[in-house]
């Protein structure tokens, strides 16, 4: 047996943002039909590391099932060693014999799949005319929301803001895009609003965001922190990427639950619900929208399937033996 290796210059060369897009709208809304197996992830927290490692199985039947898993490491000083803060690999599993098929390098699927995911959702839930963008952060998520963001709108406006003046920089100048000064500065009038970072305290307070704003809540993925303050959360029309997630992991939620500011019945639907019809999404123009994007493992799955396939067709990896 042979398993396909590849790296993370392969994955990135493999995994376009509009292919990735439209992989993550099919994904998600053969999930909302039931036709995926998805559970919680696992995170196993060792009390002497500085990082944690998480386990992130999914299963698809049909006429090609596969089994994958993303087994990554957070590590949250690696920027300051230039590294990635995920670290770790994709497994691609025969649905059938169980034979691996491939390893990919999970850092890029990671990047570039989140940042799709917020595509889909800025797509389904943002206002028709959106132009505006603000995104807070700078690191490689913050990168991928820049070329998201230009995917699914026309010629956007992008303004960014990090604490990191000179990473924000950096990025505005690679990417074309303007650095603004504070959170509120890159907020005011944006139409869309991408959270990027590792806040653990609400860095957008509802007072900043523009009626109608569509807001993409990314970075803070754990049950104690959060970016979003609850005034926001309480004021939105809340969409998330799965419920079971949302309620064991979304701090923006799960805080904003504990004060009493929302009821149980707060989330409006999954962002695959949307994409399959079984709900409307955004209702009124100056409704404020939500989504709390937690990343999930079928995500994983599809663009992994879709990355060993073009693999396959243009004979980019290592072939090894196993």
């Amino acid at each position: 047996m042979s398993v396909l290796i590849l790296s993370e210059h392969d994955v990135r060369r493999l995994l376009d943002m509009q292919s990735c897009i439209e992989a993550m709208t099919e994904v998600l809304a053969s999930l909302a039909r039931g036709e995926l197996f998805q559970p919680l992830r696992s995170i196993a927290r060792p009390p002497d590391s500085p990082g944690f490692i998480g386990l992130m199985p999914a299963y698809r039947a049909g006429s090609a099932p596969a089994f994958s898993l993303k087994e990554i490491v957070i590590v949250p000083g690696n920027p300051a060693r230039g590294l990635d803060t995920h670290m770790g690999g994709v497994l691609l599993h025969d649905g059938e014999t169980g034979e691996l098929v491939a390893v990919l390098n999970a850092s890029p699927v990671t990047e570039i799949r989140t940042a799709a995911v917020s595509a889909v959702a800025t797509r389904a839930l943002a206002r028709p005319d959106a132009q505006r963008v603000a995104i807070l952060g700078a690191g490689a998520q913050a990168r991928g929301h820049v070329h998201a963001m230009r995917s699914v709108l026309e010629d956007p406006e992008i303004r960014i803001w990090s604490r990191n003046l000179e990473a924000a920089e950096k990025l505005a100048a690679e990417t074309g895009a303007s650095v603004s000064p504070s959170p509120d500065a890159a907020l005011f009038g944006a139409d869309v609003v991408c959270t990027t970072t590792a806040a653990t305290e609400p860095i957008v307070e509802k007072r900043w965001l523009a009626p109608g704003a569509h807001v993409n809540a990314v970075g803070s993925c754990f049950p104690t922190t959060r970016e979003l303050d609850t005034e926001t959360v309480a004021g939105s029309s809340f969409f998330v990427d799965r419920r079971e997630s949302a309620l064991k992991e979304a701090g923006d939620y799960i805080l904003a639950a504990s004060e009493g500011a929302i009821g149980p019945d707060h989330i409006k639907a999954e962002l695959g619900e949307v994409l399959a019809g079984m709900h409307p999404g955004r209702v009124h123009e100056d409704e404020l929208t939500v989504f709390e994007s937690l990343g999930i493992a079928v995500e994983d799955l599809a663009s992994a399937e879709l990355v060993v396939r073009r693999a396959r067709e243009q004979g980019v990896g290592s072939e090894v033996d196993f």
